[in-house]
């Protein structure tokens, strides 16, 4: 109940900034429509096969979530460089009370962004069905990993640096690690075991199998999605109580 009380307040805090909201949901959209528009133009079997919609599609509203760790970052940064912090500091909140706090108001964000991105995708060729309603609860677990990555960098740094951190180096990272604009196969070597160690790909292939209604096939690379928020959700409440106990 204390956690819902304090993502209340953060839900304001959020719909506040109307442009930062129409911002990360609305490039997505361009890119994707940018992208597809392309494709479309390219004779059939010439184009590069990730940009075709099924693929595309799911690819884009991973990286559109990516957006949610500049969110949750600036958020808790904020806080923490104002008294309205320090005299949280004396609520009966715990750490965890916190963190759950600051990520359950971002979640119906990052599924409205996913939603809006395969409502644009369906002008394309994108098919109409379940899948894509199974894709959105898919893309669920990345978006806990990128604002549990946001919370971890904002309780560390101050707003200036976690907009570059988060804002240019995390979603350009998230990008060119999972498989959305080329395949890391084709770099090969140490760039795709590293891809293939971080969740931004696994989480590209399970919204991608979602949509193609191939379930068996989301599981393999979901699980490896939902262990990287698990433990980054921890890290953030451990990092955050540490800050809580200096303080």
């Amino acid at each position: 109940m204390r956690a819902l009380t304090f993502a209340s307040r953060n839900t304001k805090e959020i719909t506040r900034d109307i442009l930062a909201l129409l911002f990360g949901i609305v490039f997505p959209i361009v890119l994707l429509v940018l992208l597809a528009a392309i494709n479309k133009g390219i004779p059939q079997g010439y184009g590069p096969d990730l940009f075709e919609i099924e693929k595309l599609a799911p690819g884009i509203t991973v990286f559109g979530l990516s957006f949610l760790s500049l969110f949750s970052s600036m958020l808790i940064a904020k806080d923490r460089s104002t008294s309205f912090m320090l005299r949280l500091f004396t609520s009966p909140l715990k750490p965890a009370d916190f963190i759950i706090g600051y990520t359950v108001p971002l979640l119906p964000m990052a599924i409205v962004q996913s939603l809006v991105c395969y409502a644009a995708a369906l002008i394309f060729g994108l098919p109409l069905g379940v899948n894509l309603i199974v894709a959105v609860v898919v893309n669920i677990p990345i978006a806990v990993v990128f604002i549990s990555l946001g919370l971890l960098f904002g309780s560390i740094l101050n707003e200036k640096a976690v907009g570059g951190v988060c804002g240019a180096l995390l979603t350009n990272l998230s990008a060119w690690l999972s498989n959305i604009w080329f395949d890391t196969a084709m770099v090969g070597g140490a760039f795709k075991m590293i891809a293939d160690c971080l969740p931004f790909s696994h989480a590209v292939s399970a919204a991608r199998a979602a949509v193609a209604g191939n379930y068996a096939a989301v599981f393999p690379d979901l699980w490896w999605v939902i262990g990287y928020a698990a433990v980054l959700l921890t890290a953030a409440i451990a990092v955050f109580s540490i800050k809580l106990k200096k303080n």
